[in-house]
């Protein structure tokens, strides 16, 4: 008991010495306080994710179209106007994308690059609903390791961010990121429109080949501030790498188990038949409905005693010549 006892006094000093080294511009923000109503926000979701599927298993889907419109839509909105935010502050500022220390001061382009990346902050949380509303209209195929992973460390990893760098290099991957929001949002915008638009939506998977390509760069331009010796944190430039490359490794095996694997050419079982004979009786081969499953064997069942009829009567002839 003695060993917890100090280690949890020694967790509870260095949270206070760290709080001696935080932004002060943010600190009186909300949420910014301290990190118990992030905590408590991602715990609920947690704990959603586990009571959300057992509310619905019994219920009818909702189907919330013109909800989804709203939301997918109002998140390119906010998205969009994080990027430009980030994007003309960090002009103004004249930021490097190579080496941008954190610059503390109440400079008016300084302020709005860490505001910038507050509602970045929120803009995670906010996310949060999307796994709301997968759980709602039960589609929990969704719901899925990195679906989960990527929201809940986000939204609870940049609470660190804007406490403690709140600009600086930080504005790097949030606009990046933000940009790429902007584009993913507005493909589920239009495809929550309804299948007359969902037709057109034949970018799907570049939106994930896009997602890593993202994280390509910013592993490289993480390295590159190491390189150089940036004056940022290093213990964040190292988290950054390992936490980019967690993300490309999930959203590597996501792209070949969704779009790779599903081009290999698929070999022919040579018990199909008796395979599609059990089909029949589950009412599903090939999408036909049951009756029309049935009409087909008995057809191709018909001819096979005409073909041999024919040969009988071949062979008669052949006899009687």
């Amino acid at each position: 008991m003695e060993i917890v006892k100090h280690l949890i006094n020694d967790t509870i000093q260095f949270y206070k010495w760290t709080l001696t080294i935080a932004d002060k511009r943010v600190e009186k923000w909300p949420l910014m306080d301290n990190p118990l109503p992030t905590l408590a926000i991602s715990t609920s979701y947690l704990l959603f994710l586990w009571l959300g599927p057992k509310y619905m298993k019994n219920r009818e889907p909702f189907q919330l179209r013109k909800t989804l419109v709203i939301y997918n839509f109002s998140m390119v909105f906010l998205n969009f106007f994080i990027f430009k935010e980030l994007f003309m502050a960090a002009r103004a500022a004249r930021y490097s994308y190579v080496c941008q220390p954190v610059d503390y001061s109440d400079d008016p382009n300084e302020v709005r690059v860490a505001g910038a990346l507050w509602w970045y902050f929120v803009s995670k949380g906010v996310e949060y609903l999307d796994t709301v509303f997968f759980i709602l209209r039960k589609k929990f195929n969704q719901v899925t390791f990195l679906h989960v992973y990527h929201h809940c460390t986000m939204f609870t990893l940049w609470w660190i961010g804007i406490k403690w760098v709140a600009g600086g290099q930080s504005f790097f991957g949030a606009h990046m990121n933000a940009l790429i929001h902007v584009m993913m949002y507005l493909y589920y915008g239009l495809a929550s429109c309804g299948p007359k638009i969902q037709k057109y939506l034949w970018w799907k998977k570049y939106l994930t080949i896009i997602q890593m390509i993202q994280f390509h760069i910013t592993i490289g331009h993480t390295a590159l501030s190491l390189y150089v010796n940036c004056d940022f944190p290093h213990w964040m430039h190292y988290s950054l790498i390992c936490y980019a490359i967690t993300f490309i490794v999930l959203f590597g095996n996501f792209y070949y188990q969704t779009y790779r694997r599903q081009q290999q050419p698929t070999r022919r079982d040579p018990s199909s038949s008796s395979k599609a004979t059990k089909a029949i009786s589950n009412g599903s081969l090939n999408g036909l409905s049951k009756a029309a499953n049935v009409a087909v064997l008995m057809g191709s069942k018909e001819e096979k005693p005409q073909e041999n009829t024919g040969r009988r009567k071949r062979k008669g002839r052949a006899k009687r010549d």
